[in-house]
């Protein structure tokens, strides 16, 4: 397990944010990333989740009123699972590209194949 502050935690959620590739983040509108230390007690080894509806699935009437759609990074089992900052590191970027690919509508199943999942 590695030790890291949230703060160190956060920055490195954002720093992964950062590296997103320039010509989609124009396509990212209405999304909140959030830090949180566990997931549900349910899936104790989730390390984030997207909760909206992907672009690929909203009709031409979306947007007026939406609520923002949500990405949740889990700090903790991210920690429990790594074996150095780096690794933590890394494995954030790789966890919010696919929290991200999934708000633009790629499943688990593409990400395996692309290999990011």
């Amino acid at each position: 397990m590695v030790e890291m502050s949230r703060e160190e935690f956060e920055l490195a959620v954002s720093d992964a944010l950062d590296q997103l590739p320039a010509d989609l983040v124009p396509h990212i509108d209405n999304v909140v990333v959030f830090v949180e230390g566990e997931p549900p007690a349910e899936t104790p080894d989730l390390l984030g989740v997207y909760d909206g509806v992907p672009l690929t699935e909203r009709g031409f009437m979306w947007g007026a009123g939406a609520l923002p759609d949500r990405i949740t990074i889990y700090m903790n089992p991210t920690l429990r699972m790594c074996e150095s900052v780096e690794e933590v590191v890394e494995e954030v970027l790789v966890t919010v590209v696919h929290e991200v690919a999934h708000y633009f509508g790629i499943d688990d199943d593409r990400l395996h194949e692309l290999g990011w999942a």
